[in-house]
């Protein structure tokens, strides 16, 4: 009896399992991969959250990101100007387009990037806040849907009286169109 007790005591050890110390050698032992993924995951959003948590910001970052909404505007604006000076001074227009046409072409594939990069960071950023504004949408759909079953609750079966729809009495103006014969036959058959 010694014998096996040393025996099975070598092969599952003394208060350990060589059998399942050898196994986790080859395969990663499930329990304690999600006790680290748990700890993982927790770490991930304590760092977010006092990332992103509110805090006062300072006149720096809000004035950053006042300069980081001029971009788009100034653009547009700026757009809408050179169209008004086309318009107003035709020369100094056509000068300032012959400047423009001795920019080199590497020049306008960096302001190309650059522009891209702004407004493809811009786009991702308002895309995520509007998956969080669907997120939120649907997070209040069985409220709704609890507030509609009421509402046609309270219609009345078909074997109830309904009450009678009047429609509100309308007067028709006058219209009057002397100088467009298609208007004038249009209104005359409104009434």
């Amino acid at each position: 009896m010694g014998l096996i007790d040393r025996l099975f005591g070598m092969v599952f050890g003394n208060g350990g399992n060589l059998v399942a110390q050898t196994a986790e050698v080859f395969r990663e032992n499930a329990e304690k991969s999600a006790v680290r993924e748990v700890a993982m995951r927790s770490d991930a959003l304590a760092q977010y959250a006092q990332e992103f948590a509110l805090q006062r910001r300072g006149l720096f970052d809000r004035l950053m990101d006042a300069v980081n909404r001029l971009p788009r505007p100034a653009m547009a604006l700026g757009t809408l100007g050179l169209f008004a000076a086309a318009m107003i001074d035709p020369i100094w227009f056509a000068a300032r387009m012959q400047g423009i046409a001795l920019v080199p072409e590497p020049l306008w594939w960096l302001l190309g990037a650059i522009v891209s990069f702004y407004f493809g960071a811009r786009h991702q950023l308002k895309n995520q806040q509007f998956q969080k504004q669907v997120a939120a949408s649907l997070a209040i759909t069985p409220t709704v849907m609890r507030n509609l079953e009421a509402l046609n609750a309270m219609k009345p079966v078909s074997g109830q009286k309904q009450a009678k729809r009047v429609e509100p009495a309308l007067t028709k103006p006058e219209l009057s169109f002397p100088q467009n014969a298609a208007l004038q036959d249009w209104a005359q058959s409104q009434h």
